[in-house]
């Protein structure tokens, strides 16, 4: 991304960081995804922001979230992934309900989708605060 600098606009910061990011190896990805928290954990910062749909969830829908997501991590070796922003958590579970049947390599590429879709609204936000406060 460094030797792309500097970008014509916005658009351009975020058409390089998906191009990087399809770049980068299965080890690269996995990497990333370890920064995650579960899905239906306690967040801290944009995440938790990004995962409010689980909060008030009934007891039922928390449990089995996190039975699935362990069950998830045991054959997949990685943290479920989704792009939470705008999902409760019954949408949430559906799609984990739906996943985890997935093949490990279909669903790596899935997962690898949904952090790239992640990615592109935090460079959007980080671009909303730098440009709100007027910095060059």
């Amino acid at each position: 991304m460094l030797s792309r600098r500097p970008f014509e606009n916005a658009d351009a910061l975020l058409r390089a960081a998906d191009e990087s990011w399809w770049a980068l190896g299965t080890a690269d990805w996995l990497e990333a995804f370890s920064h995650h928290p579960r899905i239906g954990d306690r967040a801290a910062g944009w995440a938790a922001d990004e995962q409010s749909g689980v909060r008030g969830a009934s007891a039922e829908a928390t449990k089995e979230l996190a039975q699935l997501n362990r069950q998830y991590e045991r054959k997949f070796n990685h943290v479920f992934l989704i792009f939470a922003s705008g999902k409760d958590a019954d949408m949430m579970l559906d799609e984990l309900r739906r996943r985890i049947t997935q093949d490990p390599a279909t669903e790596l590429r899935t997962a690898a989708g949904e952090q790239a879709k992640i990615t592109a609204l935090r460079l959007q936000r980080l671009l909303a605060v730098h440009n709100s406060t007027g910095a060059p």
